[in-house]
């Protein structure tokens, strides 16, 4: 089972199987595609490219203008975005952006190409807390701009929830490595294990810095306060955390219950399928019709096996016992199992950086956060995406060079 963990469940594209779904492309003129686009990426201009086999320049496009393209490629929910765009749809089915992408990222790294480039230099320096998606892509803006550009990381690793929070059949850590090296490559320097707040003062880096740029991510798992000290009971992402760390040696037992219906409960009751878990049952509030997990995670886990309720939310934990009531009917469910894992959402962790979140601390309202420090990624209000982490990176980088002087 550990090896089905550790290859994408996702076959990639031949030379053959590619060119037949980059033909099926209508070649729009308005391109709804690339409009629906948040990172900008625009698709409609690299399938193009990859029309005419110029394989070269459908990378150059989506390099320019998303540089996590690789991660995006695996892990966006294409069907919200640019595939809900796609003409094609009101024929038969959307384009397979997403796995056009992949095709080319992967042959854009198999033939070695470098096309981002460090700007010619300003003089001037940013720091940029936390090395997930949102924080990447500012670097790779901030540095093509001419900026030196220094990222802190409170890990040993680079990558930030690329790397610990979405499983490796999905998402490689062999691409995580290669995008980050990208961005190293460009001149960012990776300071990791150091913590801002605890290793270093927010204080020191407004000082030592022209801009700060927090990205820190909601990594902090929220805990239902009846799970409190449950000893069956662990968050999502402490437990998709350590299956990939360990590349998936983990011990299970033979039955699982997964609370909550996001991409990280998704991804989890998948996991435990992968691992041989061979009951998994996945309990959510949220009504199908409602889900928010993306189409092909909810597919994904019906796929492996998992079984999925709907409509109910959990009323009283007793040990591994957990009672449901359904929201709108007069109905209980009961269901016992030897590990309970809560998605149940994750907050802020950027306590300690002495920063005012607004109502709720559900995120900064726009990327200035008050004196020389800026906030990008999952910490602003919108999508929780990669794919708008990425464009919440290139906007606030925007924001920094504007703020000094940028045109």
């Amino acid at each position: 089972m550990t090896q089905e963990y550790m290859k994408e469940m996702k076959p990639a594209y031949t030379m053959i199987t590619i060119m037949e779904e980059a033909e099926r492309c209508l070649l729009c003129h308005d391109a709804p595609c690339s409009q629906s686009c948040p990172a900008g990426t625009d698709p409609a201009r690299f399938i193009r490219s990859v029309r005419f086999r110029n394989f070269k320049g459908a990378a150059e496009t989506i390099r320019m203008n998303n540089a996590m393209g690789s991660v995006c490629a695996r892990v966006c929910p294409t069907e919200r975005y640019c595939e809900y765009g796609c003409s094609r749809t009101g024929i038969d089915k959307p384009i397979d952006i997403g796995g056009i992408q992949r095709f080319v990222t992967d042959f854009e790294e198999r033939i070695g190409m470098v096309i981002l480039e460090k700007g010619p230099a300003k003089g001037k320096k940013i720091a940029i807390i936390g090395s997930g998606p949102a924080g990447l892509q500012a670097a790779a803006t901030l540095l093509t701009k001419g900026y030196d550009v220094d990222i802190y990381e409170k890990n040993d690793k680079a990558g930030g929830f690329l790397r610990t929070g979405i499983p490796e059949y999905r998402m490689p850590n062999h691409i995580v490595d290669v995008e980050v090296k990208r961005i190293e490559d460009l001149g960012a320097k990776i300071i990791l294990g150091k913590e801002i707040g605890k290793d270093l003062s927010m204080d020191q880096l407004k000082k030592d810095y022209d801009a700060v740029l927090v990205a820190v991510g909601v990594g902090k798992p929220n805990i239902l306060d009846m799970f409190n000290g449950n000893e069956y009971a662990v968050p999502a992402v402490t437990f998709l955390a350590e299956a990939k760390a360990k590349e998936g040696k983990v011990d299970l037992p033979d039955n699982a219950l997964v609370i909550g219906g996001g991409d990280s409960a998704m991804d989890a009751a998948t996991t435990l399928k992968v691992l041989g878990v061979q009951n998994v049952t996945c309990v959510t509030r949220k009504e199908l019709v409602d889900f928010r997990a993306s189409k092909e995670e909810l597919e994904t886990a019906r796929a492996a096996g998992v079984t999925i309720v709907d409509g109910y939310a959990p009323s009283a934990v007793d040990g591994k016992v957990v009672t449901f009531k359904h929201r709108k009917l007069n109905s209980e469910l009961k269901i016992e199992a030897d590990l309970i894992v809560l998605a149940v959402g994750q907050s802020s962790e950027a306590g300690g950086l002495g920063l005012t979140m607004n109502k709720n601390e559900v995120g900064f309202e726009g990327y200035h956060a008050g004196d020389n420090v800026f906030a990008a990624g999952d910490i602003t209000l919108g999508d929780k995406t990669v794919v708008y982490a990425v464009r919440k990176g290139k906007e606030a980088a925007e924001a920094i060079d504007e703020y000094l002087g940028g045109k």
